[in-house]
């Protein structure tokens, strides 16, 4: 049977695979997509194996120009585009879109709908959906949403202190990285059945972060809210911050809203505190103090976070670290624990995967997420697929 194609459309960026159950094909990153006029957008290609298929500059511009030139390169070196369906990811699918769909005219419109509220995602995120209906009308497409992992949340964890009217207009808390707490929460059974059925907080540590507090692999919590800016700080956004701070500076001189859309969202986080980067890599390699104090200041905020989302579960059975930093950078890890002490955290700096220690009152583990891999799980209960694919753990 033919694979599953996911499709992961991000602001300058497209990530696509071709997967059989969990194992991956083809992987391909579309890179420097919407850049300024005359840019070249850059490809990488790989195989099963991860040998390097292609890499170097494309043809393209825009989204859409850079999936067609990915389609026709696989229809002269990979047989064709083939796939049995694709699965999108979709930030944001507001308070009705809480569950895979597949993709109609009127899908599309819910979510053209919601690009109000993610306006710097949710047109990417249309964008290869309506390409790929109109080249190839009979192929299915599937949508799963970011935000559908926190709808279990209570009335009181979703709602702002503001008046209702405003709550009634979609403003409240939705929380995101849903698809892969999703899959956290689907490992965990196997991993440890403790951590599936008690109290966990999973950290998903990248360029973005964010926590959720799972009670028997359900969102009770998540440090996201109404956009991906809120929470712990990050690669290059602020995280949390004083709404007074930011109606002073819409006060000052040259500060329109695309400036403070641009300082919030990509000049801010580490990238903003060490003045060096927004890579965590960076960070631990420098010697700047500058590095070190961003490094210190994102674990001690998640350290925090950590207390109020264990005050949300009602106490602590699990931690999880995953995402790029949070499965890689063990001293991270190690200082973010270190600060959960209180808690009961105990554990191993040189352990690998299961961190805690016989004498720790709170499971500490490490595990790989897999945002595509839940996708194309989607993909496949949505339509019907799981006949002949290897299904996940």
């Amino acid at each position: 049977m033919n694979p599953i194609a996911v499709v992961n459309a991000g602001s300058s960026t497209v990530k696509f695979s071709l997967l059989n159950g969990e194992k991956r094909l083809l992987g391909a990153l579309l890179d420097r997509l919407g850049g300024k006029s005359g840019s070249s957008a850059c490809a990488s290609l790989r195989d099963a194996e991860g040998a390097m298929l292609f890499q170097g500059p494309i043809p393209a511009h825009t989204h859409e120009e850079a999936l067609v030139w990915l389609f026709d390169w696989l229809t002269r070196n990979d047989g064709g585009f083939k796939p049995a369906a694709v699965g999108h990811r979709v930030v944001h699918g507001g308070d009705g879109l809480v569950r895979p769909e597949r993709v109609t005219d009127e899908i599309i419109g819910r979510i053209e709908a919601l690009i109000p509220l993610a306006p710097l995602h949710q047109p990417h995120n249309l964008a290869p959906i309506r390409l790929l209906a109109a080249k190839f009308p009979d192929l299915p497409q599937v949508a799963c949403f970011d935000t559908a992992f926190h709808a279990t949340q209570s009335a009181v964890e979703k709602r702002f202190a503001l008046p209702r009217e405003y709550e009634a207009a979609g403003i409240r808390r939705y929380g995101f990285h849903g698809l892969s707490y999703e899959y956290i929460a689907s490992r965990l059974p196997e991993v440890d059945p403790v951590a599936a059925e008690g109290r966990t907080i999973v950290c998903h540590l990248g360029n973005g972060a964010s926590l959720c507090a799972m009670r028997a692999g359900r969102s009770v919590a998540t440090t996201m809210s109404f956009t991906a800016l809120d929470g712990i700080p990050m690669g290059t956004r602020c995280g949390a911050i004083d709404p007074g701070v930011l109606l002073h500076l819409m006060t000052q001189p040259g500060m329109d809203a695309a400036t403070l859309s641009d300082l919030l969202y990509k000049r801010s986080g580490l990238l903003g505190l060490s003045g060096l980067s927004g890579d965590m890599r960076d960070l631990l390699a420098s010697d700047r103090p500058e590095a070190a104090e961003a490094v210190e200041y994102f674990c001690y905020r998640i350290a925090r976070e950590i207390g109020s989302l264990s005050a949300a579960l009602g106490g602590l059975d699990a931690l999880v670290f995953t995402a790029g930093i949070g499965e890689h950078a063990a001293p991270v890890r190690a200082r973010i624990c270190e600060l959960a002490a209180w808690l009961g955290v105990v554990i191993d700096p040189a352990a690998d995967r299961i961190l805690h220690t016989p004498d720790s009152r709170v499971r500490v583990l490490v595990i790989p997420t897999n945002e595509e891999a839940m996708i194309a799980r989607h993909v496949r209960q949505t339509l019907g697929l799981a006949r002949g694919f290897a299904e996940p753990p």
